[in-house]
């Protein structure tokens, strides 16, 4: 299937590594001129090493000075903006109870999930109002519908990221700007062999997705095949949430 994405273009933020990685990849592979957006100057050149012709952005998705820079720097590169696609993300602390929780933990986490995806879509908006049609992909988790012992922060941040796209979406119904999200359960990346241990993967008692997966379903999205798709969410969980807990 011809996707219709040669010649357009995206912001990809967290592009640096994991489905950041990917979906950068995927993007370029489909014709799309992608700008990359993480904190990690070398990681992001090595990225941008396969993409024709990207545009660097080396800047922090939690300050909003750096942010607004980089998204004015990727616009005019770019000459116009098709898309954007968060994927900036941070797990926070992992197995830990809510009393254990420190304060500066829960905000970072929130800060980076939440406050970033706001911070780059605040500024990257009126760019993608010009375009003839335009979409925003925020990558969320199944943590935003079931929940794991020890990381209620995450969980929590994941949620608020779905209401804040399905949100979006409404206030842009008068736009030719869709939103929607990508929420995969485990995916194998560098933050979740991190938190699970990279042993944990060796051969895993649990269904484990690819990150090249995770991109396929952003690029989807990301494309005008899906143009009747907004406001809402890919829940690629292997059809773990449909099913009951009745011991039958």
């Amino acid at each position: 299937m011809d996707l219709q994405l040669h010649g357009t273009t995206a912001l990809i933020t967290g592009a640096a590594g994991g489905i950041g990685r990917a979906t950068a990849l995927a993007l370029a592979a489909e014709g799309v001129r992608v700008a990359l957006l993480d904190r990690d100057e070398a990681a992001l050149q090595d990225v941008a090493d396969a993409c024709r012709d990207a545009v660097l952005l080396v800047a922090d998705v939690t300050d909003e000075v750096q942010v607004e820079l980089a998204v004015r720097t990727g616009v005019a590169a770019l000459g116009r903006l098709d898309a954007v696609v968060c994927c900036a993300g941070v797990s926070g602390p992992v197995g830990s109870s809510l009393e254990d929780t420190a304060l500066d933990a829960w905000n970072r986490v929130l800060a980076v999930n939440v406050t970033g995806a706001f911070l780059v879509l605040k500024h990257a908006l009126p760019a993608l109002r010009e375009a003839e049609a335009a979409a925003v992909v925020l990558l969320a988790s199944d943590s935003a519908f079931v929940a794991s012992p020890g990381m209620v922060p995450y969980c929590t941040s994941k949620a608020a990221l779905l209401q804040f796209g399905r949100a979006l979406s409404v206030d842009l119904a008068d736009t030719r700007i869709r939103v929607n999200a990508v929420a995969p359960s485990i995916v194998d990346t560098p933050m979740s062999r991190g938190d699970l241990g990279a042993d944990a993967f060796d051969e895993p008692d649990f269904p484990v997705q690819s990150t090249a997966e995770v991109a396929a379903h952003v690029t989807y999205l990301v494309s005008p095949r899906s143009g009747a798709i907004n406001g809402t969410s890919i829940l690629s969980d292997f059809g773990y949430t449909a099913r009951s807990g009745f011991p039958a």
